[in-house]
This record gives C-alpha cells, structure tokens and sequence, in this order.
C-alpha cells in the first residue's frame, strides 16, 4: 500500500480529530467514525497511524542539542498546584541576562513536541521556561490520550495561575531581563490571552489559536498581542470576530493573522494537520514580534 499523504486524508478526519484531541468525543466513538473513513484498501490502523502525533522522528531541537543549556527545574506556584516542574532552556553561549518567554503547552501536559518549542524558542536567544500544569498528578504521563485524561482532572483556573508563577519566577530569574513574554498553542493559547489579562508586567502575548477571555475583562490587557489562527479552525475562529471588536474598541495593540487552508495545530509538526508554510511563517512572525518587544 502506498505510503498516506495529507493529500489523501479527507478534511471530516481532521474535524474528527479535532473533536477527539479536544474531549468533545470519547477515543470508542472517535475510532467508531473514524473507521467509515478506512475505504479503498486503507486501514483503520493505517489511518490511525498517519493521524496521531509523531514525537520520536519530528523533534526539531534535541534536548541534549550542544547549541543550549537545557535543563528541568522546579518553581513554586501557590496559588495552582503547588511545586511545578518546567523545562528550562537558554543558548549555550549566553554571556549576558537574557529576555524570558514562557511556553505554554496544549491540553495534554508538556509532551515532546512543546520541549522541544521550548528549545526553539531559547535558540532564537531567549531563556524559556516550558512548564508542566500535569506535575501535580505526576506529570506528562507519556501518551497524549494519557495526557489529556490527567489535564480534564484540573481545574484550567488553577492552570492559569501555575503560569502566572512561571512568569513570575522567570521575570526574578537571575540570568533574565525582566522583560518576559507568552506563547501559547490551543489549551496554552486561552493560556496566553489571559495571561496578557491577568499579568500587567507582561511585554508580549502570542496564542496560537487559542480561546479568547470573556470582553468583560479585556480592557484589562496591556501586553501587545500577535495572534495566530488556521483558516479551517471553525472552533476557535467564532469567537474571534467579537474579541477583535473588544479590543479594537478599548484601543489594544494587535496583530492577527490567519493562515489559509491551515487547521487547527498546524504549528505542531507532529501530526498531518501541520502546515509547512503557514507554521514557518508564523513562528518567523513570533520570535521577530519577541525580539521587538522583548530585547527593545
């Protein structure tokens, strides 16, 4: 058989992956439908296989990568979970104090595929900090499906405030400006957006595709904002129109852009809704937007 492309994959599987990644459909009724789609000499594990997330070939930056100092550490988070486990990561080479960018992972804990955005992010000559909301529970048990059980256990509340402590901790961090940003994918984009509500010393803000905060409280952003959105995401995309007008009335600084043909996780390579061009360009976009409000 010959080997699947993103080509041959109907957009209904990517919908309904969409839906199971996102516990709006348990893994019996998502392998239910999605076997309707196992036709003309493609199996359903073959199918299975091609859309589920590739962690082991698709690492970009390894963690033992010579061109970093990475490393897991723990920071308090009083108000969340308590202690917090985090990966910390910042150029090898790194001869002065550093601007910080907290890296916040989707609804499935800190897996592979954000550790290694998080060295991304540090290459780009950056301290981030990529912390684990799972770690009260045990942490990243090491399966997405796992993941994804364990992070429904918490509250996304008490999330939130495990991220505000990693921004705190790395703003106090010795070897960081005090100058500290967010980026944020699905789960960790709602993360960012209230994170730029809830922080006043955060300098930058960028969500990809990520939930928007009640309008109510959007007059409480400072942060600038860069947000990304994949054309096909009709999920996150509805509420968008209606936070652009909240914050085009209180006069907040933004840019959006929304990529075409892109599916929700199209920045995540491991999968086959990754879009090539659109996640080149929009991490392009990110670390320039970082660079300029973090290094000004």
């Amino acid at each position: 058989m010959k080997e699947l492309r993103k080509e041959d994959i109907s957009q209904e599987v990517f919908d309904l992956y969409d839906d199971y990644a996102h516990n709006r459909i348990e893994r019996r009724q998502f392998l239910d439908k999605l076997s309707t789609y196992a036709v003309g000499g493609l199996t359903l594990s073959s199918l299975l296989s091609f859309i589920m997330p590739d962690y082991q070939n698709k690492i970009q930056v390894r963690q033992d990568d010579p061109r970093l100092k990475s490393e897991f550490i723990e920071y308090e988070s009083p108000k969340g979970g308590g202690t917090i486990k985090a990966l910390l990561s910042k150029p090898a080479d790194a001869s002065g104090k550093l601007p910080g960018i907290v890296v916040v992972h989707e609804n499935r804990g800190l897996n592979p595929h954000i550790e290694d955005v998080a060295r991304r992010a540090a290459l780009a000559g950056f301290i981030s900090l990529a912390p684990d909301a799972l770690t009260p529970l045990g942490g990243y048990p090491g399966t997405d499906d796992e993941g994804r059980t364990l992070q429904r256990q918490r509250d996304r509340d008490e999330m939130l405030e495990d991220f505000i402590a990693a921004h705190d901790h790395l703003n106090n961090h010795s070897e960081c400006t005090r100058k500290v940003g967010v980026v944020g994918f699905c789960f960790g984009g709602w993360i960012s957006n209230m994170m730029a509500v809830r922080v006043s010393e955060l300098d930058a803000a960028v969500p990809f595709y990520g939930g928007q905060p009640d309008a109510e409280i959007v007059p409480q952003i400072e942060a600038p904002l860069l947000l990304h959105f994949g054309e096909l995401d009709k999920r996150v995309n509805e509420g968008w129109p209606d936070y652009e007008a909240t914050l085009k009335k209180h006069d907040k600084e933004y840019q959006a852009h929304t990529y075409a043909n892109a599916n929700h996780g199209f920045h995540n390579d491991t999968t086959p809704r990754y879009d090539a061009d659109a996640a080149k360009l929009a991490w392009e976009r990110t670390i320039e937007f970082f660079k300029k409000h973090l290094k000004a």
